[in-house]
């Protein structure tokens, strides 16, 4: 990584945040007792992790933990390092048996939440070496993974280290149970679903989008690659409704991906240009923290990354009971998979699939909300992972310790 950081941003930051952290853990930690401590991988695993954390911080039987985030990547910590809602925000150390040793006896938590994907084999060790409690919470399985091959023994031997196992479905609960784990796994759900919801049931009003649609009929892309909005623009081109907008929120806002949009859609015009320009069919989202609440604006959503290397959160749409399309690489992503069976969305294999598709949902309006409803009920019927783990908790005594 020293060597990496020397060519690659990314890197560069992963070497820098890690410089003297024992010696800032310590002093930042100092006196306090009765810490819980979370860890994400990075900024996806947090989305998973939040809804948890904040519900067990406002919880009275927590009332006096300390929170402690961590972050394996960058694209997790640089983002989330003034959070809030967490007492201290770190990076984590890389794992090794003296690492994971000191790291322990700096913070001494009282409980440790694992969220999702993350295995560090020493600190697992010393975790439970320890026997402070441990968790993962959100988990996601499948048979191809090297806990369920004939050589995944020390794979195996890792998730034993847990207390508990929160998973997202039977499938993943099944694997668990053939290889012995039954007794410490439970189904609790996604708690991506709480995150979404409590986004949605609190989303402030954006009035200058609500000026921009201004009662047309509109598709909010988000989190789109130019794969993706090549595949809009042949869209926009050919749905026959002259009232149609477009609202595209990039995954990268760098300036020369905004020049390529600016350049693909003739006449656009960016967010941050919305209050003094003339009128646009097409609005460039050129800054970071809208999307989550612009999906409430759309007829029919639509969600990038899936002409690359996967799709992008499929349920901060559904959850405003929109329609939701999607690319054809999406088959790691649960949820997206269950909204198809559902009928709240459909995935397309080109521009053809996405102007007939679109073209149907524009037309006929008990599809768009009959698709629309489905998507809405699926996400609600899903909601309450977080409070299924913090009741086991509490069951289990874990609170006593706070």
């Amino acid at each position: 990584m020293p060597i990496a950081a020397l060519f690659n941003p990314k890197a560069k930051k992963w070497v820098r945040g890690r410089r003297n952290i024992f010696e800032r853990l310590e002093k930042a930690t100092a006196g306090h007792q009765s810490i819980i401590w979370i860890h994400c991988a990075s900024l996806g695993e947090f989305e998973q992790g939040r809804p948890l954390l904040e519900k067990l911080k406002a919880d009275p039987s927590f009332r006096n933990a300390k929170f402690l985030l961590t972050f394996f990547s960058p694209s997790g910590y640089e983002i989330r390092k003034d959070y809030k809602g967490a007492d201290w925000v770190f990076y984590l150390p890389m794992d090794g048996p003296r690492n994971a040793k000191r790291f322990l006896e700096i913070v001494n938590p009282s409980l440790v939440i694992f969220v999702k994907y993350e295995f560090w084999f020493y600190y697992l060790k010393k975790i439970k070496y320890r026997n402070i409690p441990l968790i993962l919470v959100s988990a996601l399985f499948w048979k191809e993974m090297s806990f369920f091959k004939w050589y995944g023994a020390m794979q195996r031997k890792m998730l034993s280290r847990f207390d508990h196992l929160f998973v997202q479905d039977h499938k993943s609960k099944q694997l668990l149970d053939d290889i012995g784990l039954s007794s410490i796994t439970s189904i609790s759900g996604d708690t991506r679903f709480d995150r979404v919801i409590d986004i949605a049931e609190s989303a402030e009003p954006l009035p200058l989008i609500e000026q921009f649609i201004g009662g047309n009929k509109t598709i909010i892309a988000g989190s789109t690659w130019p794969e993706d909005e090549e595949v809009l623009k042949q869209t926009l081109n050919a749905v026959d409704d002259a009232t149609r907008k477009l609202i595209l929120a990039p995954h990268e806002i760098s300036e020369k991906h905004l020049a390529s949009i600016t350049e693909l859609f003739p006449g656009s015009i960016r967010y941050s240009q919305l209050g003094s320009a003339p009128g646009s069919t097409v609005l460039i989202i050129d800054n970071i923290g809208l999307l989550s609440r612009l999906y409430k604006y759309a007829t029919i959503t639509y969600i990038g990354g899936g002409f690359g290397k996967g799709i992008h959160n499929t349920l901060e749409a559904a959850v405003y009971a929109k329609p939701v399309i999607f690319g054809p690489v999406f088959h790691k992503f649960r949820e997206a998979a269950d909204l198809i069976k559902k009928g709240g969305a459909f995935s397309i294999a080109n521009a053809d699939e996405s102007i007939k598709i679109i073209s149907e949902l524009l037309a006929n309006e008990n599809k768009l909300a009959e698709s629309g409803k489905s998507s809405g009920n699926y996400v609600y019927s899903n909601r309450g992972a977080s409070n299924r783990i913090i009741q086991f908790l509490k069951e289990k005594g874990y609170a006593g310790s706070f």
